[in-house]
């Protein structure tokens, strides 16, 4: 009988971390990694992972990946199936969230979930009808891990800086979540609603009218969205080149010197000159808290507006 694919993708990465080729801490291939390495399909390679899982020998890293796990002192024993009363839609929703922090929605399947859970792939569909079902259900949960905080006596500009870090913060958590859908067809996600409920509520206090107040609220999760794509596509990026934002940077070193020596672009040189001087880092919460003070500084909020 021919092996299965993914028990040959386990047993080289098995013997690799046997060997010491790959420690403790070191990242093994992502699901995306394995398909094009191995030619399989995105589920195989999450069951390929999932099993690594379950044997000990992988645990999955927020905003990292998949790593090696350290050694345990003696071969765990196999996984006791999951007795089917015990798979809830909850345990489902959680285990998502956990695949979808470490490795982006792409890697997601109720295939793996289910390996990951220790079930049959089809015992998922009877709490969840299917992945696009599951997402929504993984938002709302992860928009639900912050709760909106009360009016209190804070003013309307605080309490919109309130609401929108505490959105940014989720994102960060959970960088899939800038990846749901398009501003024009928005989820219905009380989680989320909840958080914006507390920044309409707080531009109406503004003085701003529902329109405006809508539009500007729209304007701040895009600007939210906007922002924390890039930390999936920094991950996504490592994981596909192996080097990290920094290395690249400086392989683009010569041909951006290169075009700064041409003289056409005189500002773009002398930051390059003051980067090579006092260094440059972008930070994205850095970069947060300005935009974020500069689009409040930009609202056309009446002076008599009572805080």
């Amino acid at each position: 009988m021919t092996e299965p694919p993914y028990q040959r993708i386990v047993a080289d990465l098995r013997r690799r971390i046997a060997a010491g080729e790959l420690r403790p801490g070191d990242r093994v291939p992502s699901t995306r990694q394995i398909a094009i390495r191995w030619g399989v399909a995105l589920a195989t390679a999450t069951k390929a992972l999932a099993t690594l899982r379950t044997e000990g020998l992988v645990r999955a890293e927020p905003r990292v990946g998949t790593v090696v796990a350290e050694p345990r002192p003696a071969p765990p024993a196999p996984a006791a199936p999951v007795v089917e009363r015990e798979l809830t839609r909850d345990r489902i929703v959680r285990v998502a969230i956990e695949i979808a922090d470490a490795e982006g929605l792409d890697a997601l399947s109720m295939r793996g979930i289910a390996a990951r859970l220790g079930g049959a792939t089809m015992s998922t569909y009877r709490h969840v009808a299917g992945k696009d079902e599951l997402i929504v259900l993984m938002a709302d949960a992860a928009f639900g891990e912050e709760q909106p905080a009360g009016p209190g006596a804070a003013g309307w500009r605080e309490r919109v800086e309130t609401g929108v870090r505490t959105l940014w913060a989720l994102h960060r958590r959970h960088p899939w979540l800038a990846h749901l859908s398009p501003l024009t067809r928005p989820l219905p996600l009380p989680g989320l609603l909840a958080h914006s409920e507390q920044i309409l509520a707080a531009l109406t206090h503004a003085g701003l009218d529902p329109v405006t107040g809508f539009d500007v609220q729209i304007l701040l999760y895009s600007y939210v969205q906007g922002l924390a794509v890039n930390i999936e596509r920094e991950a996504h990026a490592q994981a596909a080149t192996g080097l990290s934002d920094e290395e690249w940077m400086r392989r683009q070193d010569p041909a951006m010197g290169a075009i700064a020596a041409t003289g056409q672009f005189p500002v773009f040189a002398r930051l390059l000159e003051t980067f090579a001087t006092d260094g440059f880092d972008l930070d994205l919460d850095r970069i947060f808290e300005l935009g974020l003070r500069l689009m409040l500084d930009g609202l056309p909020v009446s002076d008599m507006v009572i805080e």
